[in-house]
């Protein structure tokens, strides 16, 4: 894979983000979303101005994509709209857990596109699901595996000042924040962490005490609701069809819970987009959870 763009190092987006969070109008939690989210007939440019006058700070983009990268590069510059980081887009079709090693190499490669396009854009994480448990691959086999393979692209993280975001998503693995520490823990690197989704957790648990134990090791959150009483009623997955603030999530708990750990970084919605005014909902909605007493 061939590296694009300039080459930013640690230090570079550390005082990156330093600057960003001066300009948040001091919010500890930074507002962004996903870009396909925004549905809107317009070039990157009117998208990203669109999503600045709503009130983001900043937009993540999967990896791979077709868009043209200077394009992109000038929509964030011209509206301040940061970028500050990318989702890993191949990693549930081609698991790093898989038992074929051709599958995991090509997941492998998607690893390593989605570091170099975040080093491109500015941002300093790649999203990543590590491991998909099924009937195929059992729970210790997709231990092992993806390990092996996200160690492989650890000195890569390093050099390009990139950090591997694990994400606890419903794959049936890292079921525990006790087991997601030790996961992370075993690598011995600074380069990978946590992105904790917070509505991705109530179905089995409460989101404030997983974030109590993952502590520092939280790098990005996802903000979107669950609800108990739906998933109860409709089924599991109707649980998810909740606005942000009417779940079963315990919003203050889980701020309480941020700021104890230190945690001022990014939150990145993940709901059913729209347009213009669906999306200046999410911004306010997310305005009302995201404070701190």
């Amino acid at each position: 894979m061939k590296v694009t763009g300039s080459l930013l190092t640690g230090a570079t987006l550390a005082t990156a983000a330093s600057a960003c969070a001066v300009d948040s109008d001091e919010r500890r939690i930074k507002k962004a979303l996903k870009f396909t989210m925004v549905e809107e007939d317009s070039s990157i440019l009117e998208r990203f101005s669109l999503l600045k006058r709503l009130g983001f700070d900043g937009v993540e983009l999967d990896s791979p994509n077709d868009f043209d990268e200077q394009e992109v590069l000038q929509a964030r510059d011209e509206t301040g709209l940061l970028i500050p980081g990318v989702i890993d887009s191949v990693h549930w079709s081609r698991p790093l857990s898989d038992p074929d090693p051709a599958v995991r190499q090509a997941g492998l490669e998607g690893l390593k596109t989605a570091l170099q396009d975040a080093n491109t854009y500015g941002a300093d994480t790649a999203l990543l699901v590590p491991a998909v448990v099924d009937k195929d691959t059992s729970y210790d086999e997709a231990y092992v595996r993806s390990q092996a393979e996200i160690r492989k692209v650890l000195p890569m993280a390093e050099e390009l000042g990139v950090k591997i975001a694990v994400e606890n998503v419903w794959n049936n693995f890292l079921l525990s924040p006790l087991e997601m520490v030790r996961y992370l823990d075993e690598f011995e690197s600074p380069w990978i962490g946590a992105y904790f989704d917070v509505g991705n957790i109530v179905n089995y648990g409460w989101p404030e005490q997983w974030i109590r134990i993952l502590g520092e090791r939280v790098l990005k959150l996802d903000i979107k609701e669950f609800s108990r009483k739906k998933r109860d009623e409709e089924g599991l997955w109707a649980g998810f069809e909740v606005e942000i603030g009417d779940g079963d999530c315990d919003w203050p708990a889980v701020m309480e819970a941020l700021v104890e750990i230190g945690y001022e970084g990014w939150g990145s919605a993940e709901v059913t987009g729209g347009g213009a005014e669906r999306l200046r909902e999410i911004s306010e909605r997310m305005d009302r959870v995201l404070v701190t007493s």
